[in-house]
Formats: structure tokens, sequence, C-alpha cells
């Protein structure tokens, strides 16, 4: 099969996320990148280009006029999916822009920085038969798919507790002044209405409404800013209830000084528990209360594991698997969808529902976090 043409729409030269996109939909040579416009900097933009091996034509000086003259290429030539790599509040906007021209879309997390212009997009996406998936990564790894067959097919009986956390060390200092990442991450212009809780919170709550296969209905939530200056939240926590009667707890700080990417999940039910840590994600720790604990591992073949999990496996037990491997896994996916002529959502792969989850928990923990009730509802919007 001829690899699917791809465009990208930031990740220039010095950013960060899009050399990770690159490297993931690369992987299982899928997809084949055609052409950019990776950024508002023209230099930036042609050395990005030529580093990739993409034509000097195609190197556009903005995504409007990308959209344009590569809608206006004969089909068999023009670009099929437009990766967004961009900061947060372009995602919307370009994603309307292209799935409107009959492009696909996968776009970096999260959806947008509003629920009303995220539901916008939800709208447009229905009306369209394009393809809309959404980078929540840590959904690609095997052991993820593990642990949430582990809760869906009983193994762990009723679902009773969920406490999942997210620290990071990274934001410690104040890094405005002088790292990129850091002055579009804390901007609310273009970052949205939260910080450290829209940017990893989100990735937590996401993990945990996959793995129970269930929704988060209620928070008691706070967000707090320990950098003095800082503009938006960098660190939080809530107390969280789901909707089959799980109770949990949620944190997502930036400012733990010395952790790396801890994002860990644990869940336990009347007849067992389980454990899967990010920076070890080849295992799943499964504590059945009748048994001595088991360790699932990823790995070809590896007994135990579900088909979910066993098909996003690529080498042998024993060889570890990571993070490019997990983004991996959603562009495979995505890809199938994309040959198979889906519409609207690929199998496997987040896409506006989690995106609108996402909004519905950002406005929930604000809402939450500046109020004297005990509890805040969520809305329904985006559960499936």
């Amino acid at each position: 099969m001829q690899p699917i043409r791809m465009g990208m729409i930031g990740g220039g030269e010095g950013a960060f996320i899009g050399a990770v996109h690159r490297h993931a939909a690369g992987l299982d040579g899928h997809y084949q990148l055609v052409c950019g416009a990776f950024s508002r900097n023209e230099d930036n933009n042609a050395r990005t280009g030529k580093s990739l091996n993409v034509e000097a034509s195609r190197c556009y000086a903005s995504w409007q006029t990308m959209l344009e003259q590569e809608l206006a290429l004969p089909e068999e030539q023009r670009m099929q999916v437009v990766v967004i790599v961009t900061p947060n509040n372009l995602h919307v906007p370009i994603s309307i822009a292209a799935i409107k021209a009959d492009f696909h879309v996968f776009c970096e997390k999260p959806a947008g920085v509003s629920f009303g212009e995220v539901k916008d997009l939800q709208d447009v996406i229905h009306a369209n038969t394009s393809l809309y998936g959404l980078a929540h990564t840590y959904l690609g790894y095997p052991m993820v798919w593990q642990a949430r067959h582990l809760v869906t097919s009983g193994m762990l009986g009723n679902i009773r507790k969920v406490y999942v956390e997210y620290p990071q060390g990274w934001l410690s200092a104040e890094e405005e002044t002088h790292n990129k990442q850091a002055q579009w991450r804390t901007d609310p212009a273009i970052s949205g209405a939260t910080g450290a809780m829209g940017d990893i919170g989100t990735h937590a709550f996401g993990l945990v409404e996959f793995v129970l296969s269930d929704s988060v209905t209620a928070l008691s939530g706070e967000l707090y800013t320990h950098v003095e200056g800082r503009r938006l939240d960098d660190d939080g926590a809530a107390l969280i209830k789901t909707k089959k009667g799980a109770t949990g707890v949620l944190v997502a700080s930036q400012v733990c000084a010395g952790e790396e990417n801890a994002l860990k999940i644990r869940v336990y039910g009347d007849k067992g528990g389980l454990e899967w840590l990010q920076m070890r994600p080849n295992s799943v720790i499964y504590r059945p209360t009748d048994a001595p604990y088991q360790v699932f591992r990823a790995g070809q073949g590896n007994v135990g594991l579900c088909d979910e999990a066993s098909s996003r496996c690529r080498t042998p037990s024993g060889h570890p698997e990571g993070y490019l491997e997990a983004m991996a896994n959603l562009y495979t996916d995505f890809a199938k969808a994309i040959r198979s002529g889906d519409s609207g959502k690929a199998e496997g792969v987040p896409g506006i529902n989690s995106g609108l989850r996402g909004m519905v928990f950002i406005d929930a923990m604000l809402a939450s976090s500046g109020s004297d009730v005990k509890w805040t509802p969520l809305s329904e919007e985006g559960t499936n």
C-alpha cells in the first residue's frame, strides 16, 4: 500500500512535540510527510522543511496557505491528513478549516481552549466525513489496554476506588523567562483557562475514564499557583465520583521538584486491584484478593494478554516499548481507519468525545476551585 500523505502544522525547529509526532507516524511506515507550515518564522520553516526532505514549494508560510494550496493539487498528490502540533489556541480553528476542506485531522491535545469552541468543532465533524483523532498518547500503551481489560472483564469485581496522579517538576522554578514551552503553556491567551490541569490533568482524567470504562460525574477540586507571578495553575487535585459508583482522587502538578513524568493509576474493586506506571509501562500489577499478585508483561505472544494489548505490542517480551510506540499505535489505528473509508472516528483512537470530556473536566475544576460548594457536577457531554 502507498503511504498516507501527511502534512504538519507547527513542529518547527526547536519545538518538542512535532518531532515526537513525526517519529511516531513513521514507525510503522504508514505515512509520508509531504508538506508543512512548520513555523511562522520564514527561516525556521525553510530549515525544518529541508531537514525533513520536504520540497521547498510545499513548505508554506501559513496554515491557511497550506490548506488552500494543497487542496488545489491533484487528488493523487495532495496531503490526506493534517497533523496539528501548534499551541492550544490554534487547535480548533485549524481543525475546523481542515475538516471543511475534506482533510483528515490528527491533533495534539487538548482539543481546544474552551468547551464552546470544541462543541462547535464536534458539530463540524458530525456534518462532514473526515476523521478526527486526538493525541492522548498514553491511551496507546498496550498495558493501558490490559488494565482496561482487567476492569471490564470483571477480574477486579465491582470497582470501588481509583487513584490517578501525574506529578512533573519542570515548572518548579520560573521557567517562563527563558523557556518557550513554559511561556505559551502559562499564557491564558494561548493555553486556555488552566495550566497544569489542562496540560496534564486532562491526561489523568482521560486515563481514568478509559481504564474504568466509566465516566466521572462529579468532583470537588482545587487549583493552585505556587510560583509567584505565574498566571495559570501549576498544581491541583480533586476528589471524584463516577457513574458506576466508584470514588477516587486525581492529582496533577508541575511543581513536584525532581519528578519527571510520573503518571500512575491504581484501581481497586471488591475482588482485587491493579497498578500501572507510565515510567514502567511494560507492566500491569494485578493483586487479586484470593491469590498471590501477578504481573502482566507487554510482549508479543505473552500469555494472559488481551487481544487489544497483544495487538499493540511490536517486540518480544523483555524488549521495552515506550512513548513513541504508544503514539505510533494511535497513528497506526488512524491509518487503518483512513484506508477503510471510516467517517468521523477511528477505532482505538481518542476522538472528539474525548476532547469534549477534557473540556467538561476543565470547566468543572475551574468552577469547583472557585466555589465553596463541596461537589460540582460534570456535564454528560462527550460520554459514549
